[in-house]
């Protein structure tokens, strides 16, 4: 007979039959779920969104295509992860440093972990000739920064952002505060998103700032200098 030493306090106990112990069977370890990294093996066919930019600054448009991969398809945990980024255009001006880029961002996308800090450092890049406004009244700093923002837009749609949405009551305070600068100026809108009168804003770089009551609040984020 085998002897074993027991070394912690017995909370419980249970008696095995010769019978219970030979049907017992031990519980299967369930599989952890899968987690983006970097020696995950590209699939065949993976899944994604192209998106397009065309800025002031060039003839031809820039098309952006991010594919994804699914993780742990079928399953509780599945999820959808970036794995790889594209950027195409007529334009070669751009192309060395364009290349670079994706292929920087596709690296950083298959080492796994939180990848949306590049959303932000892409965004951060101000070009020293000057940005441009978008159509609607949003500035963007530089290509780069649009290439961050077309990011941003798809890592949302995956569900790794989450978009910080306003309130019903916010959005119909902002609203009645735009009809009531627009009847007070007399500001038509000639299809602009926001009064020929707003500055940009700081927090949304949008040109929706403007100045109501003695204090500049903004019709697109409802920024306020008064608080």
């Amino acid at each position: 007979m085998t002897l074993h030493k027991i070394n912690k306090k017995i909370v419980s106990y249970k008696v095995l039959t010769k019978d219970s112990a030979e049907t017992a069977q031990p519980e299967a370890e369930k599989p952890s779920p899968e987690s983006m990294h970097e020696n995950i093996e590209r699939p065949e066919v993976l899944v994604g969104s192209t998106y397009k930019i065309k800025t002031p600054q060039s003839e031809h448009a820039l098309y952006i295509t991010v594919n994804d991969i699914i993780l742990n398809q079928g399953s509780e945990h599945e999820e959808r992860r970036p794995y790889e980024v594209f950027i195409n255009s007529k334009n070669m001006e751009h192309f060395q440093w364009v290349l670079a880029l994706t292929r920087v961002i596709s690296a950083v996308f298959r080492k796994g972990g939180d990848a949306c800090f590049l959303v932000e450092e892409l965004k951060a890049v101000f070009d020293p000739r000057g940005g441009y406004f978008k159509k609607g009244g949003v500035f963007m700093p530089s290509l780069v920064a649009e290439i961050g923002h077309a990011i941003e837009s798809h890592l949302k749609h995956i569900g790794m952002i989450q978009p910080e949405e306003m309130s019903d009551h916010q959005k119909q305070f902002l609203a009645e505060k735009r009809r009531e600068f627009e009847a007070h100026h007399g500001a038509a809108n000639n299809g602009d998103a926001f009064p020929e009168q707003a500055v940009l804003c700081t927090k949304c770089s949008t040109k929706a700032m403007v100045l109501m009551d003695g204090c500049m609040t903004c019709l697109n984020c409802g920024e306020s200098k008064c608080g």
